[in-house]
């Protein structure tokens, strides 16, 4: 599934369309270079005995939306599914893909679930020039932090990556930017208060599982002080007059937008 995954990005490189990868797929290429992050999946039962992927998650600009489509209908044959197209409005595409029974969801400049992670409109605008074939480390861990419902999964997630990235306060290709992940919590109370809570939960659980022994102390230490030094430079980060103004209201009226998985 990961070696599909990158398949498609590649093919779409090829003609000059830029799509990159999401989600699970891309934690894992992101950390499968750090044997201690690799060695900590394992330990965490992130990695079982079944195929760990099922699907592949992408995101492409939506002023190459025709482009990608004909790429996946006309030269990769792929299936699509008219009705949750319709569904989706346009701002999300849908396949299955016959070689290897993968559902394949193909997002268009930004996720909208709990929070909005944000990419770009067009080529040589966006963030998903910065990095390939995924997004950067920046915009996965984005991508765990605006879960209101976090999961241990994603939190183990979050752990590995920390493990296999720094934490930097400006865009470096290996590294996570801090300052970019402050600046967007800092015009959004209710992505500030899910994303600094989820980060708090990422230390409560790595200590867990270090009593577990699934985690070794210093990877632990190694986490914790990341996600400190991630939690001060967010903390330092001036806060907007939308910020000041939402806060204000606080939790006493929805922050977080429900999700509902779509089958």
């Amino acid at each position: 599934m990961v070696r599909r995954a990158v398949e498609i990005v590649e093919k779409a490189q090829g003609r000059g369309v830029v799509l990159r990868i999401l989600g699970a797929i891309a934690i894992y290429l992101h950390i499968s270079n750090d044997p201690r992050a690799m060695s900590f999946y394992v330990s965490a039962s992130r990695l079982g005995s079944t195929n760990l992927f099922t699907d592949i998650d992408l995101v492409g600009y939506s002023k190459q939306k025709k482009e990608i489509m004909k790429l996946f209908e006309q030269d990769l044959k792929f299936r699509t599914n008219p009705r949750l197209n319709i569904v989706f409005a346009g701002k999300r595409l849908y396949y299955e893909d016959p070689e290897t029974d993968a559902k394949i969801d193909v997002f268009f400049d930004k996720l909208e679930f709990s929070h909005d992670v944000v990419f770009g409109k067009e080529p040589g605008k966006g963030r998903l020039d910065l990095d390939y074939p995924t997004i950067t480390p920046t915009d996965l861990l984005l991508e765990k932090l605006q879960i209101h419902r976090i999961n241990y999964k994603d939190i183990v997630d979050v752990i590995a990556l920390l493990i296999a990235h720094d934490v930097a306060r400006e865009h470096r290709q290996d590294a996570i930017d801090g300052s970019y992940i402050a600046q967007i919590l800092s015009d959004d109370w209710g992505f500030w208060y899910d994303a600094t809570n989820n980060l708090n939960r990422v230390v409560e659980i790595a200590q867990e599982l270090l009593a577990q022994e699934k985690i070794s102390r210093e990877l632990r230490d190694l986490v914790v002080e990341r996600v400190n030094r991630l939690l001060k430079i967010i903390e330092e980060t001036p806060k907007t007059k939308n910020w000041l103004k939402r806060s204000k209201v606080g939790t006493s009226k929805p922050w977080y937008r429900e999700v509902e998985e779509v089958y």
